[in-house]
C-alpha cells in the first residue's frame, strides 16, 4: 500500500504558524544588533567552525561546515566579516550560490560553548586583491573570499546544545555502531570498480597532502 505524502497538509502561510506558537518574547527580537561589536569580535576570533547556509536562484538549499585555525574569519568592519577560501570538493555549491542569490546565513560554533553566534545578510564572493591580502590563509593563499554584509547579528541560545550533549564525551556514540567515512564513501559513489582498502587509502593520502 502506498504511503501518504507525509507534505501533503504542510503549512501554505507563514501567518498558520502562530496557531501552535506564542509571540517571540521581546528579548529575543531585541537581541538582534545588526552589526558586528566588539563582543562579536571576540566570539569570531574564537572559532574555529561555522556552518554557511545558502540557496540558489530557485530557493533549494544547502549547508556547508568551513573550519580553520581560530580567527580564521576575518571581520573586515563593524558591518562586514570576510570567509577565505580553503581547498575542498571543488564543487562550489556554496560559492555558486551566493553568486546567484546574493544572500547568506552563518553561525559560528565554539568548541564547549553552548551559545553561537548567527550572522545573516547579504554576501558576495570576491577576488579582490584588496581583501584577500587581508585574510589569514586556510593552507593554501585563498583563490576567492566570502564577503558577508551583516544585516542579522545575533546569539542563539545553547538549547540545542544542552539537549544534543555535543559537548559531553559520554553521549557520544560508540564508533564501532556506525559506518566508517570510507564504507559510506564506497556506498555512495557507487563504482564497482573501488575497494574499501582504496577509499580508505585516499582518505589517508587526502588528510595527510591535501589540507593546505
Amino acid at each position: 500500500m502506498p504511503q501518504p505524502d507525509p507534505l501533503a497538509h504542510a503549512f501554505e502561510h507563514p501567518e498558520q504558524l502562530r496557531d501552535f506558537y506564542d509571540a517571540p518574547m521581546e528579548a529575543a527580537i531585541r537581541k538582534d544588533i545588526g552589526r558586528i561589536d566588539d563582543l562579536c569580535r571576540r566570539l569570531i576570533a574564537a572559532s574555529p567552525m561555522l556552518f554557511v547556509a545558502t540557496h540558489d536562484e530557485d530557493g533549494r538549499a544547502d549547508v556547508s561546515p568551513r573550519g580553520g585555525p581560530p580567527g580564521f574569519v576575518t571581520v573586515l568592519d563593524d558591518e562586514h566579516i570576510a570567509i577565505p577560501d580553503a581547498t575542498g570538493n571543488r564543487r562550489l555549491d556554496t560559492l555558486e550560490n551566493i553568486v546567484a542569490s546574493g544572500r547568506v546565513g552563518v553561525i559560528f560554533v565554539i568548541p564547549g560553548r553552548d551559545t553561537t553566534l548567527r550572522v545573516n545578510g547579504r554576501a558576495g564572493v570576491t577576488a579582490a586583491p584588496e581583501v584577500l591580502e587581508r585574510l589569514t590563509p586556510v593552507g593554501k593563499p585563498p583563490k576567492t573570499a566570502i564577503v558577508v554584509e551583516a544585516e542579522e547579528v545575533y546569539t542563539h541560545c545553547p538549547k540545542a546544545f544542552v539537549r544534543s550533549k555535543l559537548w559531553d564525551p559520554d553521549s557520544w556514540p560508540d564508533p564501532e555502531t556506525l559506518p566508517s567515512s570510507a564504507e559510506v564513501s564506497l556506498a555512495h559513489q557507487r563504482n564497482p570498480e573501488l575497494t574499501l582498502a582504496q577509499v580508505e587509502e585516499r582518505e589517508r593520502e587526502a588528510l595527510a597532502k591535501r589540507l593546505a
